[in-house]
């Protein structure tokens, strides 16, 4: 679903249009009322990982995924990434593959097969949470700690896909980002699921130094989130002069890209964008755009690292 968020999704607490919209978000409720009772198995021939979101797009879901996978590896675990095989979401699908090995497939149930029939030991889905016929032996959910769960509404009404009351049934809830709110959200956190493991999580710029800081940029992004991208950038001293924003899992035209790069010239500016966005650019115009090497730190790793042994 390609789409720009609405604002008041993410107001501290539901506004008129929220309201009026309420009675639409009866199907998801009700949907995932029965959801609770559904009996899935998880699979005894291969462990699996999901990574996924009640907040619906751009909580960091396939940056975590990557990297569990190089955990994994470390770890020395014969690792697949699993995508179902959407038509828009090449961006995400791409990036895996670059950077893991991808199983995608039209059906999870096929990938588990997949991965089975390559004697993998692990897989981990990006996405999946809401998948009707298979369970999973860890499934983790990602926040963004700036928005958390918005106005706490469901679909149309508001951000979320599910309550935040199923959280109960996650083993683990990865936050990213930077809020003063911490504590109380934490709190929250463990008054629903006492048990679930919390992971802080961050983004760092791994090639800084490569760009001139004295230097003015435009930079575009198509993503769920991008106020993370700019605050990123002006937490490392990028001097913005403009931004552009598209919905996400935009797919870049020709005259899109024209223009981002006409703005651009037209007020001396150099172009940044995602790396996500990045890999849906033509080759003819990776030439006059760069993209920021971001990594993942998970603040307590070690956790993890435990959590991922004890299960694996």
């Amino acid at each position: 679903m390609n789409f720009k968020k609405p604002n008041f999704w993410d107001l501290s607490k539901p506004s008129i249009i929220s309201y009026l919209l309420t009675p639409f978000t009866l199907p998801i409720i009700i949907r995932n009322y029965f959801f609770q009772f559904l009996k899935r198995k998880k699979n005894s021939k291969i462990k699996t990982i999901c990574v996924g979101n009640i907040y619906v797009g751009g909580t960091g879901k396939t940056p975590l995924t990557i990297k569990l996978y190089e955990i994994l590896d470390k770890m020395k675990l014969k690792t697949a990434t699993v995508k179902k095989d959407y038509d828009n979401q090449l961006d995400e699908k791409i990036l895996l593959k670059q950077k893991t090995i991808l199983i995608t497939s039209n059906s999870r149930e096929i990938a588990i097969k997949t991965g089975i029939k390559e004697n993998y030991k692990v897989l981990i889905f990006d996405d999946g949470l809401q998948d009707t016929k298979i369970d999973y032996d860890l499934k983790f959910v990602c926040f963004k700690l700036k928005n958390w769960i918005g106005n706490g509404l469901c679909i149309p009404a508001g951000p979320m896909r599910e309550k935040i009351s199923s959280l109960k049934r996650f083993d683990g809830v990865f936050l990213n980002g930077k809020t003063e709110n911490l504590e109380k959200i934490t709190n929250q956190i463990k008054k629903i699921n006492s048990n679930i493991n919390i992971f802080k999580t961050s983004y760092y710029i791994s090639d800084v130094k490569n760009y001139n800081l004295n230097s003015e940029y435009l930079i575009f992004s198509g993503i769920g989130n991008p106020d993370d991208f700019k605050d990123l950038l002006i937490e490392n001293n990028f001097k913005i002069a403009k931004e552009l924003i598209f919905p996400d899992h935009h797919k870049y035209s020709y005259k899109d890209l024209e223009k981002i790069h006409l703005i651009a010239k037209k007020n001396n500016l150099n172009i940044i964008t995602t790396e996500k966005d990045y890999v849906k650019i033509p080759y003819e115009f990776k030439k006059i755009i760069n993209y920021l090497k971001i990594d993942l730190n998970i603040e307590n790793e070690y956790k993890l690292l435990n959590l991922l042994k004890k299960s694996l």
